[in-house]
C-alpha cells in the first residue's frame, strides 16, 4: 500500500512540476503554447490560465493529501518510546557532587581502553633508523 501511495505521490509531484513550468509567469518563463505570440497555439489567453491554475490547485492538493498519508502509514507500526525508558537504572549517588567535578567509576576513556584489551606498556614511538 504505501509503494503504490509512493508512485502516486511521485507521479502527482512530477505533473505539478509540469504544470507550474507550463504556465506563464511575468518573466516568460517556459510559457509554451500561445499567449500574444499569435501563430495559434495549444491554447491561448485566459482559458489557458485559468485551466492551469485549476490544474495547479488540484495537483497541489493532491499531493498535500499524498504527502499526510504517507505520514500517516509511516507512523502506525511505530510503538510509542521515551528517552527516558532508555536511561540504565541506578540508585542515586548519595552525596551530590559539585558541578564539574569528576563523577565516581571509570571514565569514557577507560570503559575505551578496557573495551579493546588494555593499554600499551609505554608510548608507542616510531623509531628511526
Amino acid at each position: 500500500m504505501q509503494t503504490v501511495l509512493i508512485i502516486v505521490h511521485l507521479i502527482i509531484v512530477l505533473a505539478l512540476v509540469g504544470v507550474v513550468l507550463l504556465q506563464r509567469s511575468e518573466g516568460g518563463g517556459l510559457g509554451m503554447g500561445g499567449g500574444s505570440s499569435g501563430g495559434g497555439g495549444f491554447m491561448t489567453g485566459r482559458g489557458q490560465a485559468s485551466v492551469l491554475t485549476r490544474t495547479t490547485a488540484v495537483l497541489a492538493g493532491l499531493f498535500f493529501a499524498t504527502s499526510l498519508a504517507l505520514a500517516i502509514l509511516a507512523g502506525i507500526d511505530r510503538a510509542p518510546t521515551s528517552v527516558i525508558d532508555t536511561l540504565p537504572l541506578s540508585s542515586p549517588p548519595d552525596q551530590p557532587s559539585a558541578p564539574g567535578a569528576p563523577l565516581p567509576g571509570p571514565g569514557v576513556l577507560e570503559e575505551l581502553d578496557r573495551m579493546q584489551g588494555g593499554t600499551p606498556a609505554g608510548p608507542e614511538v616510531p623509531q628511526s633508523r
